[in-house]
Formats: structure tokens, sequence, C-alpha cells
């Protein structure tokens, strides 16, 4: 399986490089206006990361000092192309006005340097500074930038004046790049000299026009860590969205492919740490993307272990299996009523995990039988057997696992992308 990954990932990488090698470098702007309406768009979401309030459970990030005289520099990969771009802002968490004192936007090299000759200044509303009211999301004015599927694009931030705490992703998976001073158009990553493995600000990257224009067919995927990609190789895009949009793309299926997951995240309960809960972000992070057809809902893990897990913060509120499968009912709705196609996920094995008890194991088994079995989603797909121990079926299995008994790694969400059907997608 790894082997046809790594042939699957170079043939992907070859064309990408060719079609980024034909097409034009000119990044010119045009004004399409900022805001966040997506009503008859003919825009598609083509990468996300949910935003979350500052905080930091497991290492440092810059999320809650923020930043002053800074440029962040952070580097995404789409799973669709087109013929431009334009790129999501948020403070949904900020509690004063962000002030955005210029961006830019170019093609990926390697670490924090980009392409020469592609960096261009991003505008909104036709001027390079925009400003981000408090619980604010604004889009940049689209950029012509081609961009093709599985491309890498830096996004430059220069942040002038004090930001203080920030709306960020923790766990990205990924490598940030902050530098101080104005380097907005440095080629070179030398002045990037400090590194984070979060997201900052940067929420959305939609495209338009291609192949695929005026196509509604995106697929989101929404849960918590096991879809955020803990446990996955930092920067090798090996979470099970990033494997499912390869696979789409193999099959000659491609589809956008964009990954809600956020660490720790509940159905029905907020926390401290892992954002709000998911019966709330789920009309904001999911109904609110352009070109989606079909979301998979992976989530609830959290809400049975959490109420007995003392780490990384207190215990939440006792959760039953019968108010998370209320939870899943009313995601289910909420989707139905925006047209689209809910798929469920049966709930990954916790044996040897710090979630680990009899009772927490009971209700994971009875949410499972509910998903398999109820008929309430549109369409399963069985993610707990997909990487279980056969011998040990409440186990990941050790081929799987990341160590901690929780999370898969990269060959076990190899393996959960392969168990979806792409014809329920």
């Amino acid at each position: 399986m790894q082997t046809s990954n790594t042939l699957r990932r170079t043939t992907l990488a070859l064309l990408t490089a060719a079609a980024l090698g034909l097409a034009p470098t000119a990044l010119a702007e045009t004004g399409s206006g900022s805001g966040s309406g997506h009503k008859g768009s003919p825009w598609r979401a083509a990468w996300a990361a949910s935003p979350q309030s500052p905080t930091a459970p497991f290492t440092a990030n810059w999320s809650q000092q923020g930043f002053d005289n800074h440029t962040v520099r952070q580097v995404v990969r789409v799973t669709t192309g087109g013929t431009r771009a334009r790129i999501e802002l948020t403070n949904r968490y900020g509690s004063t006005p962000l002030r955005i004192a210029g961006a830019t936007a170019a093609r990926t090299a390697e670490g924090g340097a980009v392409r020469p000759g592609s960096v261009r200044q991003l505008r909104f509303d036709g001027r390079a500074s925009v400003t981000v009211p408090a619980g604010g999301t604004l889009l940049s004015d689209a950029a012509n930038l081609p961009v093709e599927a599985f491309g890498s694009l830096t996004v430059t931030l220069y942040l002038a004046e004090r930001t203080g705490p920030t709306t960020f992703h923790h766990f990205a998976s990924a490598t940030s790049y902050r530098a101080a001073g104005d380097h907005r158009g440095d080629l070179t990553g030398a002045a990037f000299q400090e590194t984070s493995a979060s997201w900052y600000f940067l929420s959305g990257v939609e495209v338009t026009g291609g192949r695929d224009s005026g196509r509604r067919n995106g697929v989101v995927t929404f849960g918590d860590s096991i879809t955020d990609g803990v446990g996955s190789t930092p920067d090798t895009n090996g979470r099970y969205p990033d494997e499912l949009a390869e696979r789409l793309a193999a099959a000659g299926r491609q589809r956008a492919v964009v990954n809600h997951g956020i660490a720790g995240n509940q159905v029905v309960n907020d926390t401290t740490w892992a954002g709000e809960k998911g019966l709330k972000r789920f009309r904001q992070d999911v109904l609110a993307e352009p070109g989606v057809r079909t979301v998979i809902v992976l989530e609830g893990i959290n809400d049975i272990g959490g109420s007995t897990a003392t780490f990384p913060a207190p215990p939440t509120p006792d959760v039953s299996a019968a108010r998370l499968i209320a939870g899943h009912r009313t995601l289910i709705r909420e989707a139905h009523a925006k047209g689209l196609k809910i798929v469920g996920a049966t709930l990954t094995p916790v044996k040897g995990s710090y979630y680990d008890t009899p009772a927490n194991e009971a209700k994971r088994e009875a949410v499972n039988d509910w998903i398999r079995t109820s008929g309430a989603y549109d369409a399963v797909v069985d993610f707990d057997r997909a990487v279980a121990d056969p011998a040990d079926p409440d186990r990941i299995l050790p081929a799987y696992a990341s160590g901690d008994g929780l999370h898969p790694n990269d060959a076990g969400y190899e393996a959960m992308a392969a168990a979806v059907d792409l014809d329920e997608l």
C-alpha cells in the first residue's frame, strides 16, 4: 500500500509541476470585492482550515501573544485547480479589528522560499491593506493565479501593528514561518528564522474557472484530530482527506476535498482548547463552503472520552450515546436542509489510549452500531473496521498506529481513505 501511494504521489507531483510550468506567471488582480457570501457563487473551496480561539494546550505557538511588525508565511496545498484564486482571512475569535498591512501569494519552492517571478500582491476591494473586523471573515479580490490540483501555494501576511491574541488553527501538520519586519516579497526563506506547526488568520483558498468551473462536487471532511491528521508526518499531506483527494484523482474522478477537522473537537460540548462544539461550527465551517456536494462526518470520540480524560484540560461534561446520536441527527438535518449529501463515519478504536475504559468502549460501540444500521446517514464509511486489528478489534492495527492508541499513522490514514466508496460521494 505504501509503495502504491508513493507512486501515486510521484505521478501527481509530476503532473502538477508540468501544468504549473505551462501556466502564466502573471498574478494580476481582478476586483471581485471582499466579503464572505457564497450564494450562487462560481467559486469552489480548494483548501480550508477551521478557525480556533488562541490556545496552547500541547506545544508553544504564536496564537496567544500574537504578532507585532511580523511577516507570517504559510504553505497550503489545494486539491482542485482553477484559473483564478482568492484567500479567506478570519478574525473570528479576535477581540479587536485585525489590520493586514499587505499580503502576497506565490508558488511554493522549498521551505519558506517561493518561486522567482511568482510573487504578486493580493488586494482587498482594490486596496493593498485591509482591516478584518473583530469576529469577521473576508475574502481577497480574485487574482489571476492559475493553480493546479495538488499544487502548493505560499500565502504571506505582513502584520505591521500589534494584533493581540490571534485566531488560528492549532494542528496544521505543516510548517509556518515568521520573520521580523516586512518580508512579503522575499524569494528566499532566509529571513524566516522562526517556525510554527499552526496556521494563523488564513482559513481558506478558493478557486474559479478551469475544467471544474461551475461544478458543485466538492467534499468537506468534518471531525476531530483524526480528520485533522494528528499522527501523520508533518509537511507530507498525509492526512486521510489528502489521501482521499489523491485517490479520487488517481481514479480519474478529481474533486476538491477540504479539511474541517479540529483536534480534540466535540459534537455537543464546547471546550477551552479544541474549538466550539461541532453543532455550532458546522454551520460556519461546512455549510458556508462554496462548491460542496458531500460532507463526511467523523466525530464523537472526544465527547465519549473527554468526560474521563484529565489531559490536556479538565474533563468535559459526560455525554451519553443517545445524546451523541441526537447531535449527529442534527448535523444530518442541517446538511440535508442545505442540499448536501452526508456520509457518516464510524469511530475508530481507542484500546490502549487515555480514552480506554469499559464505559467509553460501550458508548463507542453503541454509536457505531447506530451509524452502521440506522439508515440516518445517506451513506456510511466504516473507518473503525478499516484500521482495527482483526485479532483485537477494539485496538488499532499496529501497522496503522501512531503509538498513542488513538491516532492512526500515515499508513492508517491511507487505509481510511481506501475504505471510502467513491461512488457514495
